[in-house]
C-alpha cells in the first residue's frame, strides 16, 4: 500500500511539472491564447458565441425600423425682388434673398409603393425633394398630399425592392415604455437615441390644430422631424414632430404623433387626396367659473362656446354662445381637444345628436356637419 503511495505521488509530481512547463513555454497546446510583451503576458478568454446580442440590448429593432428611415432634403428657389436688379438699390440695402433656402429632416417608408410619411412642416413650400435612403440610394419625392392640422404630409418616390417598416399600436402605449428615436439630426447622418414614454396625450402646445402628442425622452434634435419613433420590436408607434428647447437642441422633451393619427391621415390622403374631417362653425373654450357665471350656466363638465359662426352648421341646428356641450355623438367630452377630435371625426352631411345643457336646461340637438375648411396659408 505504501509503495503505491508513493507512485501515485511521484507521478501526480511529474505531471504537474510537466504542465508547468508546457503552460510556459507552449501555452497554445493547451487551447488558450497569450499575447506576449515584454514580461507580461495576457491571455484573451475565447468568445462563446461572437454573434449574440447582449443581454438588454435593442439591436434587433433598430436593424428592423432604421433601413425603412430616410432623409430628407428641400430646397425652395430664392424670390426675384423688386429692383433686385438695381445696383444703387443692392448697394445700400444688399442682394436680399438672393440665394435659394434649404431644409433638412427625415421620413418613414410606410409602403412598398413608395409612399413616405414626413411632417408637413419639413416639405411645406419646397420647389424640390430630394430623398437619401439609408443603403445609399437616392430618389426625387413627389408630395401626394399635406394635412396642415396634423403636421403630416405624404411623400412618394419611385424605387424597387423598398424596405417598409412594420406599423405598431400607438394605443396600446402607456407611460415608462422603452422607445427608439430615428432619424437625421444635424444632418449627420443616421442616428438611433433611446428613451421611455414620458407622457401621453400631451395638448395645448401650439404646434397643431390636432394634438395629442407622445412626449419621450429620447433625444430628438432638428433633422429628426418626420423620423420614426418605434418600440422595442422595431415597430412604428409615431412620427417624430417636434422638440420642446430653449437652446435648440435636445433637452429631453420631444414630441411625436401617434401613428394611429398617421394612418389616417395616411389612407385619406392616398385615397382621396385630402383629409376630410367634419365642422361644426363654432368657438369652444374650456369650462372656467369665469365663464361659466358669464353666462350663467350651471355645468360643471363639458366643452362652453362662446361664439358660434353665422349661417355654419352649428348655428343652422340651434347652438349658441354660451351652450355647454358634453356628448356629441353619444360620446362624453370633457375638454376642448375631446371635442375638436370628436367633431372632427364625424361625417360631413351625416346628422348626429349633441348633448348639451343651456343654463340649467339639457337639450339634445341634431347637428349636420359640413367640411372642415382648409386652414389659410399665410401671405408669403
Amino acid at each position: 500500500m505504501k509503495r503505491l503511495w508513493l507512485l501515485f505521488t511521484q507521478s501526480v509530481t511529474v505531471l504537474l511539472a510537466a504542465y508547468f512547463v508546457v503552460a510556459t513555454l507552449k501555452p497554445d497546446w493547451l487551447g488558450s491564447r497569450a499575447v506576449h510583451s515584454g514580461a507580461v503576458a495576457t491571455v484573451e478568454a475565447p468568445s462563446a458565441n461572437p454573434g449574440a446580442i447582449p443581454s438588454g440590448s435593442f439591436r434587433l429593432a433598430a436593424q428592423k425600423s432604421s433601413a425603412a428611415v430616410v432623409s430628407i432634403n428641400t430646397s425652395k428657389a430664392a424670390k426675384n425682388r423688386p429692383r433686385s436688379n438695381d445696383p444703387w438699390f443692392n448697394f445700400f440695402f444688399g442682394e436680399q434673398g438672393s440665394e435659394p433656402q434649404v431644409g433638412l429632416g427625415s421620413g418613414v417608408i410606410v409602403s412598398a409603393d413608395g409612399y413616405i410619411l414626413t411632417n408637413n412642416h419639413v416639405v411645406e413650400s419646397a420647389d424640390e425633394i430630394e430623398v437619401s435612403l439609408n443603403d445609399s440610394r437616392h430618389a426625387r419625392a413627389k408630395v401626394i398630399g399635406t394635412d396642415p392640422d396634423s403636421d403630416l404630409a405624404v411623400l412618394k418616390i419611385d424605387l424597387e425592392r423598398l424596405p417598409v417598416i412594420v406599423l405598431g399600436n400607438s394605443d396600446t402605449l402607456q407611460v415608462g415604455d422603452q422607445v427608439l428615436a430615428i432619424g437625421n439630426p444635424f444632418g449627420v447622418g443616421q442616428t438611433v437615441t433611446g428613451g421611455i414614454v414620458s407622457a401621453l396625450g400631451r395638448n395645448q402646445l401650439g404646434i397643431n390644430t390636432f394634438e395629442n402628442f407622445i412626449q419621450t425622452d429620447a433625444a430628438i434634435n432638428p433633422g429628426n422631424s418626420g423620423g420614426a419613433l418605434v418600440d422595442t420590436n422595431g415597430h412604428l408607434l409615431g412620427i417624430n414632430s417636434a422638440i420642446y428647447s430653449r437652446s435648440g437642441g435636445s433637452m429631453g422633451i420631444g414630441f411625436a404623433i401617434p401613428v394611429s393619427t398617421a394612418k389616417l391621415v395616411l389612407e385619406g390622403i392616398v385615397k382621396d387626396g385630402q383629409v376630410t374631417r367634419g365642422w361644426i362653425g363654432v368657438e369652444p373654450n374650456e369650462l372656467s367659473p369665469e365663464l361659466a357665471e358669464t353666462f350663467g350656466v350651471k355645468a360643471q363638465a363639458g366643452v362652453i362656446i362662446t361664439g358660434v359662426m353665422q349661417s355654419g352648421p352649428a348655428a343652422q341646428a340651434g347652438i349658441r354662445p354660451g351652450d355647454v356641450i358634453h356628448h356629441v355623438a353619444d360620446k362624453p367630452v370633457s375638454n376642448v381637444r375631446e371635442l375638436l377630435g370628436a367633431v372632427a371625426a364625424l361625417k360631413p352631411g351625416v346628422a348626429v345628436k349633441f348633448g348639451l345643457l343651456r343654463r340649467d336646461e339639457k337639450l339634445e340637438l341634431g347637428v349636420t356637419p359640413g367640411t372642415r375648411p382648409k386652414p389659410r396659408r399665410p401671405a408669403q
